[in-house]
């Protein structure tokens, strides 16, 4: 007798453990102050320029109280 939702469980397991080790982009999210998120954004883009780190800013956002809410990814080393 085979057990089909033990076999499911261990294969989903390893299946999220490759991809954690192929990850190919990290991922940042902020919640900040207009002002302070354009700040971050800037500091950031800076830091991991586009040319050797693929950064973007994936997502954004208005949150209530003029919070803007954004998400930056980027290959985690420059080759």
């Amino acid at each position: 007798m085979t057990k089909i939702p033990h076999d499911v469980a261990i294969r989903s397991r390893e299946a999220l453990d490759r991809r954690k080790t192929v990850r190919a982009f990290t991922r940042e999210t902020f919640s900040l102050p207009r002002q302070e998120a354009r700040a971050k954004a800037r500091d950031i883009l800076k830091r991991y320029p586009v040319a050797g780190y693929g950064t973007v800013i994936e997502s954004w956002a208005v949150r209530p109280g003029d919070v803007i809410e954004f998400t930056i990814r980027r290959l985690p080393t420059a080759d």
